[in-house]
């Protein structure tokens, strides 16, 4: 830490004198109604002694802004953000001023709701290269499968795909899960879904803002060689007390936030409020109900103003699926999972200049899994356990600089213990300590052109394996509305997700050890965003990227007991490339985006499909996805959500044989061959609708109304196909579809 500071004096003293007789503007931005920071609204001064341009800043993810090395003089501020009033005002700066000024926006009264935030004309940050944003009105407005989903609604944008209806899991840009790194209030989570990853965790009434970076990202994040989703809590109404209260077929949700003497609270609950139905369908004698079923989540966060300087908040969240379900006879699965987070942050201004924020984490996530079948018992216990500290410092000298360094370290714990019907197969514990340390610069050589460079080294100590991670990206406006962009980046991972494709809490983390070495990709990113008339905007992005040393459990291994840890795996390479393509309108009666991406994945490792590249199951080569708003009327709203994609990859069974002189009576024996991932199933395609009436309720509250209608035309869309052997010769193949059918759904909110 006093290196960091060290550093931050160093960059002080190196200032030129003049840069004393310029000024400062910096501040909060908040909204007007609630008092919640805004994260990247802009801020940009125009007047007098800067005729024909603009100076400018975004606010970071504690809604801070800083505009430096202003000239002296009078100045027309304009403060704005999507979905909010834009605020313009008069202000004039004496040499050397430091003025410390907040913002309030108010929101728009009859918002339009958007998909991804892009910048305005006036934009600094929206517009990052491969970064997306989402709102929690657009993820609460979207046709769902019976809860509004944060994971459900990122699937909706170009270069996310999803592997089916029942799955919630972020496939970006050619990577599985586990090469996204999943952030809440800067704490990792590890496994955020629930019912089997049918969606996640995070409840949109506690969420504030969402940020998707696809790829490209700068140094400041790490540990993930794909992607980054970087969530935020509502830190809690610091003018009145509010609460919502939703109801819903699977699950129900309360929050209530408000004001305290020296800050804010929020806490938000959800539960599932299906167990009533699923007891009269067991009362009915239908096959495969669960015998018990439910899950929860609780968040919660306190905000507290030590003064004009210091802020400190504290977060939590927990959350837990409990299921027991007996599929056939003598078949019994009972599954208990969850996670838990808690944070302590720390925001300090060392000057208006120099910002820092301090996190302490703890992150935990367990597994229990308990199988019995035919009498014989298997259990599972897995837990991964994850303390932490984060630091990171900004600085903005003047207009043309700014710098960000930072360090992320901790204590990483995974546990793994198997038992078969009594005995001990795998009793597995890693412990090891990891450190990251980051150094980022953003220059700007004129008003047009803008280069940000960085480098992150990384140390795991199982193993001890250090990497060093380069990071550059460059933007260049030839006009106020078009943007060139060009991001390269090298990225490290050191672990592995062990996915079950059936129930996500059997999924297990692995990390590197001595003879399992990291993974490691290069990226390439080129972009083009316009801002085009009324509200319209285009964005294309290409992507390269490479994924090198991938390791995975050895699917050959039929016992792992006495192997060395090493001897677990096998290790395989892997490219994705592709292009992305979307075109967005945010205003007027009919709103919304169609996205589209032509994109290819496939993964090499030795002892599979002979050495070949194949497609994973989450390859697409065409994915279309396209949202519509439209208003009707002042109380309703109809959202419309079309999506297709190209088939996914599977094994077909193209042969078998039988073994007609068998040493054991009465047994078959049979043989699938094909080429591994070579066939393909029909396409996918699939439209929702949704009718949302919002109104006041009774003169005391505000109420939300929602019908919804999924898979309207009833497309049968293929989960996956298995096929049985006859003793006749003959193949039977049982196609299981995904939603077969058109399926409801209602949804009623109150906001008091």
């Amino acid at each position: 830490m006093r290196y960091l500071l060290a550093a931050v004096a160093v960059m002080c003293l190196a200032l030129p004198a003049a840069a004393q007789s310029t000024a400062t503007l910096s501040g909060f931005i908040r909204d007007a109604d609630t008092g919640e920071t805004l994260i990247l609204a802009n801020v940009i001064l125009a007047g007098t002694p800067l005729v024909g341009t603009s100076l400018g800043a975004a606010s970071n993810t504690s809604g801070y802004f800083v505009v430096s090395g202003i000239p002296a003089g009078s100045y027309q501020i304009m403060a704005s953000y999507i979905g909010y009033e834009t605020v313009v005002m008069e202000i004039t700066l004496g040499e050397g001023e430091e003025r410390r000024m907040n913002i309030e926006l108010a929101p728009i009264g009859l918002l339009v709701d958007e998909v991804i935030v892009s910048g305005e004309r006036e934009g600094l940050e929206d517009g990052r290269i491969g970064v997306s944003r989402m709102t929690t009105a657009t993820i609460r407005s979207l046709p769902t499968i019976l809860e509004p989903d944060v994971f459900r609604s990122l699937q909706l944008l170009p270069g996310v795909k999803a592997a089916s209806d029942y799955s919630s899991g972020l496939y970006i840009r050619g990577g599985s899960p586990d090469q996204t790194l999943i952030l809440l209030d800067h704490t990792t989570v590890y496994n955020p879904t629930h019912v089997f990853g049918f969606f996640s965790t995070f409840n949109p009434d506690a969420v504030k803002d969402v940020r998707l970076y696809k790829g490209g990202f700068p140094a400041e994040y790490g540990g993930r060689i794909g992607s980054v989703v970087d969530v935020y809590n509502k830190d809690g109404n610091r003018n009145r007390y509010a609460g919502k209260l939703s109801l819903g077929l699977l699950a129900s949700r309360a929050m209530v936030e408000g004001p305290h003497k020296r800050g804010s609270f929020m806490l938000a609950v959800r539960r599932s409020t299906l167990e009533p139905v699923l007891a009269a369908l067991r009362n009915q004698d239908i096959d495969g109900i669960p015998n018990n079923f439910y899950f929860y989540d609780i968040n919660g966060k306190v905000s507290l103003d030590l003064g004009p300087d210091d802020k400190v908040s504290f977060a939590g969240y927990a959350g837990r699926d409990d299921v027991g379900i007996e599929p056939l006879e003598l078949t019994s699965i009972d599954l208990a999972y969850g996670n838990r987070t808690g944070s302590v942050n720390w925001t300090h201004l060392f000057s208006d200049q120099v910002f820092s924020n301090f996190t302490f984490t703890a992150s935990r996530y367990s597994s229990q899994p308990d199988l019995t079948i035919g009498g014989t018992r298997i259990s599972r216990n897995n837990t991964v356990n994850d303390f932490s500290a984060r630091g990171d410092l900004e600085y903005v000298p003047n207009d043309r600089l700014a710098f960000k360094g930072g360090f992320w370290g901790g204590m990483f714990t995974m546990r793994l213990k198997d038992v078969f019907d009594g005995d001990e197969s795998l009793n597995q514990r890693i412990q090891a300590p990891y450190l990251s340390v980051y150094g980022q610069q953003r220059y700007r050589p004129g008003s047009r052109t803008e280069i940000t460079g960085g480098l992150r080294a990384s140390w795991f100590g199982e193993g001890s394996y250090l990497r060093l991670e380069p990071r550059l990206s460059v933007e260049h406006r030839p006009t106020a509305d078009l943007r060139l962009q060009a991001a390269y980046g090298r990225y490290s991972q050191f672990l592995t997700l062990i996915s079950n494709e059936v129930f996500t809490g059997l999924d297990v983390w692995l990390t590197t050890d001595d003879g399992v070495p990291p993974a490691h990709g290069d990226q390439f990113v080129a972009g083009v965003k316009s801002s085009l008339r009324d509200g319209w905007s285009l964005e294309v992005e290409a992507y390269y990227r490479t994924m090198r040393g991938l390791f995975q459990l050895d699917p050959f291994l039929l016992d792992a007991a006495g192997l060395d840890y090493s001897e677990l795996f096998h290790f395989g390479t892997g490219d994705a490339s592709g292009v992305e393509v979307l075109v967005e309108k945010t205003r007027g009666g009919l709103t919304g985006m169609l996205g589209y991406t032509l994109g290819e994945t496939n993964r090499t490792f030795p002892n599979l499909n002979e050495g070949a590249p194949y497609a994973p199951k989450y390859d697409r080569l065409h994915d279309v996805n396209a949202v519509a708003n439209f208003r009707l009327g002042k109380t309703w709203k109809a959202t419309t959500a079309f999506v297709y994609a190209t088939g996914q990859a599977y094994t077909e069974p193209v042969s078998y044989y039988r073994l007609v002189d068998s040493p054991v009576d009465n047994v078959i024996q049979t043989a699938q061959i094909s080429r591994f991932q070579g066939a393909r199933l029909p396409a996918y395609h699939r439209l929702d609708i949704g009718f949302t009436k919002s109104a006041r309720f009774f003169g005391f509250a505000d109420y939300e109304l929602q019908l919804q209608l999924l898979n309207v035309y009833a497309r049968r869309n293929i989960w996956f196909r298995f096929f049985e052997f006859n003793e006749d010769g003959t193949v039977e193949q049982t196609t299981v579809p995904q939603i077969p059918v058109p399926v409801p759904n209602i949804a009623f909110t109150l906001t008091f």
